[in-house]
C-alpha cells in the first residue's frame, strides 16, 4: 500500500492545482466556514487537511481548526497530576498554532468531549458548510464500533471531505 503514496501525492497536487485555477477564474463555489478537526495520531494528515481547507475556503471565509480532548475515565486521571494535564493541553494549543500559522482567517479551538459528537456539535453551532477530516485506513475495530470519521460522515448536516 505504501507504494501508492507517491501517486496519491501527485493526484492530490493536481486536484489542488485545478481547484486553485478554478478559484482564480471565479468558477468554483467556495465554502465560507470550514471545520478541520485535528487528531495528532501518527497516521492522520493534519497538514494535508489544512492545505485542502485553504484551497476550498472562500476569500472571506474562515477555517476553524478543532482538537477534541477525549474525557479520560476517573480511574486513569487519578494517576495524572493536574500539571501534567495542563502541560499536555498547552502542547496541543502550540501544535495547533503552528498548524494554522500563516493561514488567513483561521482560528483554533480545543474542547473536551466525545470526538464525533463534539465535531458534529461544533459544526452545527458554528454553521460550518464543510468538514475536512483526516482518517486512517479502517481496521477490524472500526468495522465493529466505527471510526470518528465514519460517524461524522453519517451524521453531518453539511458536506464532509475525508482525507486518507
Amino acid at each position: 500500500m505504501n507504494g501508492n503514496r507517491p501517486v496519491l501525492t501527485q493526484i492530490k497536487a493536481l486536484i489542488c492545482r485545478d481547484v486553485k485555477m478554478a478559484k482564480e477564474k471565479g468558477k468554483l463555489a467556495m465554502y465560507n466556514k470550514i471545520l478541520v478537526p485535528v487528531s495528532f495520531d501518527a497516521d492522520r494528515n493534519a497538514e494535508g487537511a489544512m492545505e485542502i481547507a485553504q484551497t476550498l475556503c472562500a476569500d472571506s471565509g474562515t477555517i476553524i481548526c478543532l482538537h477534541v480532548l477525549e474525557q479520560l475515565p476517573s480511574y486513569a486521571t487519578q494517576y495524572l497530576s493536574d500539571e501534567h494535564i495542563k502541560s499536555a493541553q498547552k502542547d496541543i494549543v502550540e501544535s495547533l498554532k503552528n498548524l494554522v500559522e500563516g493561514v488567513p482567517n483561521a482560528t483554533i479551538e480545543v474542547v473536551t468531549g466525545h470526538s464525533a459528537l463534539t465535531i458534529l456539535d461544533t459544526a452545527k453551532r458554528d454553521g460550518a458548510d464543510l468538514i475536512i477530516i483526516a482518517s486512517h485506513r479502517p481496521g477490524m475495530q472500526d468495522y465493529l464500533i466505527g471510526s470518528t470519521a465514519a460517524k461524522v460522515v453519517r451524521h453531518a448536516k453539511c458536506a464532509v471531505h475525508v482525507l486518507r
